[in-house]
């Protein structure tokens, strides 16, 4: 076989072998040839033992063919394994772009409800799937009774989920409504509907930054903040990631030196260690944390 025809095969076993699913003039569209040429490679397939399902007019290699069993022990992972490597990417920080590249290579080798499965419970879990299936689909759905944070407003929203945050706690998606990428908190959705409508502004999605204090948004700010003993083993303990960005000073004093989406959280965080936090060289935290106090002694 010709070098420039195993590629394709490869490249098609990979398709067929996804998350997502295909059908043949998607596979065509995606590997750049004739749907005739992919039907040709599905029967090389067929005829070298692998087995074919079909779901109505999409195509995908049963991972319970023989030949696949043999080639997945070499590239897949076992369940136990795919568990343990995730909470290990887990804990790579948010705003490492490592991390969202080892999590897709994971969820594209592995089924992504497996692993939704070890940290779910509950009566979140059916609204987990729902999603996942709608991005695995690549579909809109509708988030019915959704709690904001803010003002307590309750609506309905529909939505194009792509991605999820550590432990599936939130969900990006893209609000058709008001045409930017948003984070959904899971525990906040009433219900999801899943619908038939593809995906309409895929180009768009992004996920966004999120800070230390589990903020985010578009834009980044440097704070710096002095931190005493109290204060740096409650950074340590209830913001984890933001470790990361401390350094010792010396006698009992650490800085953090970081970039936050907006100023909400870090401003929570030092209003209430105010006698053990000094902030250094930030003026516009300064003056959010005065905004924030005079407003709320109203």
């Amino acid at each position: 076989m010709d070098q420039p025809k195993l590629e394709r095969l490869l490249r098609l076993m990979k398709l067929l072998t996804a998350n997502t699913i295909y059908n043949v003039d998607q596979l065509a569209e995606r590997l750049h040839m004739s749907r005739r040429t992919v039907y040709r490679y599905i029967d090389t397939f067929r005829e070298a033992g692998f087995v074919i399902k079909k779901t109505g007019d999409c195509i995908r290699l049963d991972k319970e063919s023989p030949h696949f069993r043999d080639i997945s022990q070499l590239v897949h992972f076992t369940e136990e394994e795919a568990v343990i490597l995730k909470r290990a990417i887990e804990n790579i920080d948010d705003t490492n772009l490592l991390k969202q590249n080892l999590k897709r290579k994971l969820y594209s080798v592995y089924d992504n409800r497996t692993l939704a499965d070890t940290v779910v419970r509950g009566r979140n879990a059916p609204n987990i799937h729902h999603l996942i299936e709608a991005i695995e689909q690549q579909r809109q759905v509708v988030l019915h009774g959704y709690r904001s944070a803010h003002g307590g407003e309750v609506r309905d929203r529909r939505v194009e989920p792509f991605a999820f945050t550590t432990n599936y706690v939130q969900v990006w998606c893209y609000d058709t409504e008001d045409g930017v990428c948003k984070l959904f908190k899971t525990a906040r959705i009433g219900e999801v509907e899943p619908t038939d409508t593809p995906w309409e502004h895929a180009d768009a999605h992004a996920e966004g930054f999120i800070d230390a204090f589990r903020m985010h948004g578009t834009q980044r700010h440097r704070v710096r903040l002095e931190l005493g003993l109290l204060a740096y083993n409650l950074l340590c303990e209830e913001y984890p990631l933001a470790e990361r960005d401390v350094r010792p000073l010396g006698r009992g004093r650490w800085l953090l030196d970081t970039e936050v989406a907006n100023f909400t959280g870090v401003g929570r965080f030092v209003v209430g260690l105010l006698d053990d936090i000094r902030v250094v060289d930030t003026p516009e935290l300064t003056e959010h944390i005065r905004t924030y106090i005079a407003e709320n002694l109203k």
